[in-house]
């Protein structure tokens, strides 16, 4: 069966396909940092669970940004880290990190008054 990646007329649109999503960012912020094991990860990022954990993994896996290496060993063992591709992503979480930091006030407060907006209108 052949896989064909979606073309979009947008690039940013597919890399944000590759690693966005509600856990991707959070995964690939604790691989930049070092190999982690599943339950190290799990607890790095209490609200995610196990299922969902283990499908951003594969997905991440799939498309090349995740190395999955598994020890035989009893029990086994299993460590992730980026790939080399994945590690290509680094820079640019360092961007969107910087970017979060500078404005993070700026979209609580245009969140905030959106919101009152919205329920003065209602």
């Amino acid at each position: 069966m052949e896989t064909r990646i979606k073309e979009t007329a947008c690039p940013v649109g597919s890399a944000i396909d590759a690693f966005g999503g509600k856990w991707k960012p959070d995964i690939i912020h604790h691989l930049r940092q070092a190999p982690r094991r599943f339950n190290e990860l799990r607890r790095l990022i209490p609200k995610v669970t196990q299922r969902m954990l283990t499908q951003q993994l594969r997905e991440l896996e799939r498309d090349g940004l995740v190395n999955r290496e598994q020890f035989m060993e009893i029990p086994p063992k299993v460590v992730y880290s980026l790939s080399e591709l994945g590690l290509s992503l680094v820079p640019v979480f360092d961007i969107l990190e910087e970017w979060g930091a500078r404005n993070i006030k700026k979209i609580e407060r245009a969140r905030t008054r959106y919101d009152s907006s919205l329920k003065a209108r209602a």
